[in-house]
């Protein structure tokens, strides 16, 4: 679809010049609040199955995937800074970058770690088949995805509660999606992060 891809560049470039001065901000922040890179470019599964380093500003310790991929609500791994950061999902916005390179889009199903692709049904295959977002129908649904998973063992829980329900949206969006669809989706994304919740503690 030339039209969206169209549209993804012309806010990505647009996205990344107007908030340079926030973006260069976080990064220094980062950089001057303790060790370790200032993004994290941790391995996502991309449209037919590729694989591509997803950018993020780093909000946890370095290594902390080491310890597991699913992020527990108090988790510890979660730096102060990095709390703030993903409360408002700023830890998200050098994900424009990956729309510039084109490994993603502003809208779409999330990029998931290999080892939840792998897992994949024959029919969420599917998903595969579109850029993956920087938002979705999912990314909505589980904003405070923390607070659903819990303190004990939330892996097991993501695994067995909530994985088959965003691989269902994410399916839903494959089918039916459009460009005002995508503008909805876009909408209700930012109408989510600025209502009051609790902050959502996820894995970069």
């Amino acid at each position: 679809m030339m039209a969206k891809r169209l549209f993804d560049l012309t806010l990505a470039v647009l996205g990344l010049v107007v908030l340079s001065p926030l973006l260069l901000g976080i990064g220094l922040a980062i950089r001057v609040t303790g060790p370790g890179p200032v993004f994290y470019r941790g391995w996502r599964t991309g449209r037919d199955g590729k694989p591509f380093r997803i950018f993020k500003f780093r909000t946890m310790v370095v290594g902390a995937e080491a310890q597991g991929t699913t992020t527990t609500l108090n988790d510890p791994r979660v730096t102060p800074l990095g709390l703030r950061l993903r409360q408002w999902k700023l830890d998200e916005l050098p994900q424009l970058i990956n729309i510039l390179l084109g490994d993603m889009s502003l809208v779409g199903p999330r990029p998931e770690v290999e080892e939840h692709t792998s897992a994949y049904t024959e029919a969420e295959q599917a998903i595969l088949s579109v850029r993956p977002g920087i938002t979705d129908l999912a990314s909505i649904r589980f904003v405070h995805l923390a607070e659903e998973l819990g303190t004990e063992d939330p892996h097991a829980v993501y695994l067995s509660r909530l994985r088959a329900e965003k691989n269902a949206l994410r399916l839903k969006y494959v089918q039916e999606r459009s460009f005002s669809g995508d503008l909805r989706i876009l909408f209700q994304t930012l109408r989510a992060i600025v209502a009051p919740g609790p902050p959502e503690r996820r894995m970069p």
